[in-house]
């Protein structure tokens, strides 16, 4: 991988837009068929990469210029994509392996895998494994945002009354005190 998720890791450098991901789509290309990625031998000429806002949730985002329908068509007749823009979190640069990631994971639907199925899921591990919630810290920011922004600060068990922190997204299965399936 090249300099924006790699060496200029821990650098407050933000090169003027994400690097365009030649190798990644080569790898792309050796894994899919046609019928799968009917777009991708298109990316080379009509992918563009950009920064999204920092701020946004998402951690990248990918954008075609055409409708579902057009795009529906042109995936049927095997036509181009026409222009397609891929944009990432600029926070990813700060960790390589959830850079690299979630650029495969758009390229994936840049190419024309456009729903979240086991497929697409697959592949995704295959090529650019996540990395654990415990090794990326652009991820535990990412939960610290979504935790703050819920009501529930802690939890209360229903049967013990033991309070403890919240420190996850989802509701727990039990209580950590007395082993009850938690209720609130």
């Amino acid at each position: 991988m090249s300099d924006a998720a790699g060496d200029s890791m821990g650098h407050n450098h933000l090169p003027e837009q994400p690097d365009f991901p030649k190798e990644l789509i080569k790898v792309l290309k050796k894994k899919l068929d046609k019928k799968e990625a009917p777009f991708l031998k298109f990316l080379e000429k009509k992918l563009t990469m950009i920064w999204i806002d920092e701020n946004d949730s998402r951690l990248g985002m990918t954008r075609f210029e055409y409708n579902s329908n057009e795009l529906f068509r042109r995936r049927k007749l095997r036509l181009s994509c026409g222009p397609v823009t891929v944009g990432l979190n600029p926070m990813l640069i700060r960790d390589s392996e959830l850079y690299r990631h979630t650029l495969a994971h758009e390229l994936l639907h840049a190419s024309g895998l456009l729903d979240h199925g086991e497929i697409h899921a697959n592949l995704v591990a295959e090529i650019a494994p996540p990395p654990k919630l415990s090794d990326s810290l652009v991820l535990q920011e990412m939960r610290e945002r979504v935790l703050e922004k819920l009501p529930e600060r802690q939890w209360i068990c229903g049967d013990c009354g033991y309070t403890w922190e919240r420190k996850r997204v989802s509701m727990p299965t039990r209580c950590p005190k007395c082993a009850k399936p938690f209720k609130s």
